[in-house]
């Protein structure tokens, strides 16, 4: 498996690269066909990110257990220079091992041991690999909601939380604030122009306030840019609004409050643009069901597992959003997902095949 995994790994596929996407696709395919048993294969273009993945394995008796993950990371071309593949003790380091290319090799592993011993798993497998999930899954999305229609559940391959699965992930909201003000000489006649910072900078205080940390609720503004050269009075400006909510419920109040904010120079326009990018994956009873059965086929074999809820979102949020079942950060234990210490650890690679295994059987 380490062998399999380096091989994914040392593709470099950062988002919107094509070339290398379809490379990595290319290296998965190969695994897949070595995996032994007969499977479907459905690669479907992206022109923007490279090639989106479909491997369906087991005759399609009844519905699916869907697998999700993805080929993209968000590591440049070359920082495999600066976090190189390789092994220090327990820890196998690479860019996009543990978020989440090690997890690939998880899912293949599994259809070998049903190959292998000439068993079959509970259900038929659909295995979903993205490769815009980094960037927002603007084209994954329909295609995971495709194969999510004929799931019974779905494990997602994300990383895992301090080895811990994920059973709650906030949704998120990705939005952009411009103010349109005019521009005039900053030294000549500074009161002919409408100053698009300022009016932008007032109103941060008012987007902070939108939010409602104590019910998990959390609106920021992370990025801002303005004007054009430093004698000028900027006639534009604009901020990113990064938002994570819990529920729906929340996720609409943000929504109606940002489209409500009013300039307080009423000469300045607003503009947003924008919209939720992903509901909650919540807590449901089903969801509660699938982690105690993880849990317990964990502890048959004296494997720990407990759960987490976190605030980043996933192509998960997604399907649960369809009603379907979901549990995620399936994938191996590690740590420093999109830093140059991304690692996962060896000693966990056996044990985590075996849970996926007989959650699959």
């Amino acid at each position: 498996m380490v062998d399999d995994i380096r091989s994914i790994v040392n593709i470099e596929s950062p988002s919107y690269n094509v070339e290398l996407s379809r490379k990595v696709v290319d290296q998965i395919v190969k695994l897949a066909v070595d995996a032994g048993t007969a499977i479907e294969i459905e690669r479907i273009a992206d022109d923007n990110c490279g090639e989106h993945l479909v491997i369906r394995a087991f005759p399609p008796n009844n519905k699916a257990i869907l697998l999700l993950g993805h080929t993209d990371t968000v590591h440049p071309i070359g920082t495999d220079e600066k976090n190189p593949t390789r092994i220090d003790s327990d820890c196998l380091y690479g860019c996009g091992v543990f978020d989440m290319k090690a997890n690939i090799v998880l899912m293949l592993e599994a259809i070998r041991f049903f190959a292998n011993t000439g068993t079959e798993p509970s259900h038929p497998i659909t295995i979903f690999l993205s490769c815009d999930e980094e960037v927002g899954s603007h084209s994954g999305r329909a295609l995971i909601e495709r194969e999510a229609a004929n799931a019974e559940c779905c494990f997602v391959f994300e990383p895992s939380f301090n080895g811990n699965v994920k059973t709650g992930r906030k949704g998120t909201g990705m939005f952009k604030l411009r103010a349109h003000g005019r521009p005039a000489h900053a030294g000549l006649e500074p009161e002919k122009g409408l100053n698009a910072i300022t009016e932008l900078a007032r109103q941060v205080g008012n987007i902070h306030a939108i939010a409602r940390p104590e019910i998990g609720t959390t609106v920021n503004v992370t990025t801002i840019h303005g004007g054009t050269t430093t004698n000028v009075i900027p006639e534009w400006a604009e901020c990113e609004i990064d938002v994570r909510f819990s529920t729906m419920d929340e996720a609409q109040r943000v929504h109606d409050k940002l489209r409500g904010l009013k300039p307080f120079d009423e000469r300045v326009k607003l503009e947003l643009i924008g919209d939720i990018n992903r509901p909650p994956l919540e807590r449901t009873p089903a969801v509660e069901a699938l982690y105690e059965k993880a849990r317990d086929l964990g502890a048959s074999f004296g494997y720990q597992i407990s759960e987490a809820q976190v605030g980043g979102g996933s192509d998960g949020n997604f399907v649960a959003a369809l009603g379907v079942p979901v549990l995620d950060g399936v994938g191996i234990a590690g740590d420093g997902a999109h830093t140059l210490d991304e690692h996962i650890l060896i000693s966990d690679i056996a044990k985590r095949a075996t849970l996926v295994t007989l959650l699959l059987s």
